[in-house]
């Protein structure tokens, strides 16, 4: 909350700097092997039963299977739902969980798991390490995330990823809008609007970012990246562990 309440002291400043890089950092040497991930965005609040966590279940199991390793912000809900779907089908889990006021537990189907104090350097981090992203149903952050990652390709700071919205009924609506105001009033392009598939079909949404990874990206699942001993990283295993066995 003091980093954003307006200027500081300069030493302040300047110690914010510092620790804003410390976790970049982090960041970086935990999820440089991890990949090649997909990110799944979608809502904290949809529990084990509701209709759009089993979606996300089965969009997580479907990514695992194609040999992804499925990455959300680590949290409840689709996130967990996500990586669940992704562990039960054998696959690698990572979570990139936010410091909130009112405490995020991180899910317990990760097998790498990054907590950060800063949305925008957790952002950088869901981002930088995934080749597509799979919007789920979701809030504010959901809606916040997806629109950044289009922003990013829309002005060619990132490649032109695929952008899967999972939720006919869901998404529907926003498309809508999109398209009738923004596009009408040309404050948006048509290929803006184009990037966004819309999809009720987790197998769908799985042969969409296949397909586009490979035939635009060319994109080889084969081998990870070697871990530089000089330094001192280390491979990303792919042992599951629970809250308790993370550091």
């Amino acid at each position: 909350m003091r980093f954003l309440a307006g200027p500081l002291s300069r030493i302040e400043e300047i110690t914010s700097v510092a620790r804003i890089g410390a976790e970049f950092v982090k960041g970086f040497r935990a999820l440089h092997f991890v990949g090649p991930c997909v990110t799944v965005f979608g809502s904290a609040r949809f529990r084990e039963g509701h209709r759009y966590y089993e979606l996300t279940r089965a969009v997580g199991a479907g990514l695992s299977r194609a040999g992804f390793t499925v990455m959300t912000g680590g949290g409840p809900g689709v996130m967990e739902a996500a990586n669940r779907g992704a562990r039960e089908a054998g696959g690698r889990s990572v979570g990139c969980n936010i410091e909130l006021p009112e405490e995020q537990k991180p899910n317990p189907y990760l097998d790498e798991f990054v907590e950060f104090e800063h949305f925008f350097v957790r952002k950088v981090m869901l981002v930088k390490y995934s080749w597509a992203f799979v919007a789920m149903p979701g809030g504010l952050g959901t809606l916040d995330e997806i629109m950044e990652c289009a922003v990013l390709v829309q002005t060619g700071k990132i490649a032109d990823f695929p952008l899967v919205l999972v939720g006919v009924e869901y998404w529907t609506p926003l498309i809508g809008m999109l398209r009738d105001t923004l596009l009408r009033e040309g404050t948006i392009e048509a290929a803006d609007l184009d990037r966004f598939v819309v999809t009720d079909s987790p197998a769908d949404a799985v042969r969409i970012v296949q397909d586009a990874t490979r035939t635009s990206f060319g994109l080889d699942l084969g081998g990870p990246v070697k871990p530089a001993r000089w330094l001192f990283e280390r491979p990303a295993h792919a042992t599951h562990v629970g809250h308790e066995g993370r550091s």
